[in-house]
């Protein structure tokens, strides 16, 4: 496993001296009733060196084996987890391309993304689906223009941030598409969408939880940030739900989902820094 929190990491010390502060007002009471024999007080001291020293190592493990971290922002709970986001209560989101392509092909659609397994594991009729799509008053209001030149897939595109809620799926227009087909985003278009998107969430959620995934995290293609980390990503999805300012009342929640294979590349115990 990769070592994501360090031996003398800042926020690590921070809460043992929290800790080691209890211990010694624990102590400092306890060693007034209790009279330690002088031939032991140098045994006492090794002892209880040794248990801060196993306390501060147990700390340490657990901060890097963390896998959620519960954070309360603005008086909602916003949770950080791995698990599967298809076996989640509530709302689920998926992210689509400006399009709300829904062709499976490897070429438009990886079978093997987020977006890929929704279709193939949860739509049986994709014509039914698309027409839904097509005839959205919602979708249609948040239309940008056709892309008739388009040579494969849908012409018309939408505003990223846009839902379409589909049972208890919510699918968002999350990336662009180049002339290839490929997804890229700038971060002006990144951070845009995540203001859209969380403005889309309070309109449809109706205390319900949302469960979503590391949105960006499949894109290699996030212009002028080529070496942005999951982390960062994380942190900047929890930082746009920060501002949305958007209510989540006990017992709805938000919860980020993170894909098994990518949890050593999240410090989830560094979330709770600030």
């Amino acid at each position: 496993m990769k070592l994501k929190v360090k031996l003398l990491d800042g926020k690590l010390l921070k809460n043992y001296l929290a800790v080691l502060s209890a211990i010694s007002l624990f102590c400092s009471f306890a060693f007034i009733v209790i009279e330690i024999p002088d031939n032991l007080k140098i045994s006492v001291g090794i002892g209880l060196g040794f248990v801060l020293l196993i306390i501060y190592v147990t700390m340490w493990i657990h901060a890097n084996f963390q896998n959620k971290s519960i954070l309360n922002i603005n008086n909602s709970i916003l949770v950080v987890k791995t698990g599967d986001i298809f076996i989640e209560d509530g709302f689920k989101v998926i992210a689509f391309n400006e399009y709300f392509d829904t062709q499976v092909d490897n070429r438009i659609i990886a079978d093997s993304s987020l977006n890929g397994i929704y279709i193939k594991s949860k739509i049986n009729d994709i014509i039914e689906l698309d027409n839904l799509i097509n005839s959205d008053t919602h979708l249609n209001e948040n239309t940008l223009h056709s892309n008739n030149g388009r040579p494969h897939g849908k012409k018309k595109t939408y505003k990223l941030g846009t839902i379409f809620q589909h049972n208890d799926y919510l699918l968002t227009a999350f990336s662009k598409f180049d002339n290839d087909n490929r997804a890229y985003l700038n971060m002006n278009e990144f951070v845009n969408f995540l203001l859209n998107f969380w403005n889309e969430i309070d309109k449809i959620y109706a205390g319900r939880s949302i469960s979503i995934p590391l949105l960006g995290s499949g894109i290699t293609r996030l212009k002028e940030y080529n070496t942005i980390t999951d982390q960062e990503l994380l942190e900047l999805l929890i930082w746009s739900f920060k501002i949305s300012r958007i209510k989540f009342t006990y017992p709805s929640k938000v919860s980020i989902i993170i894909h098994e294979p990518k949890k050593d590349k999240i410090n989830f115990y560094k979330l709770k820094e600030d």
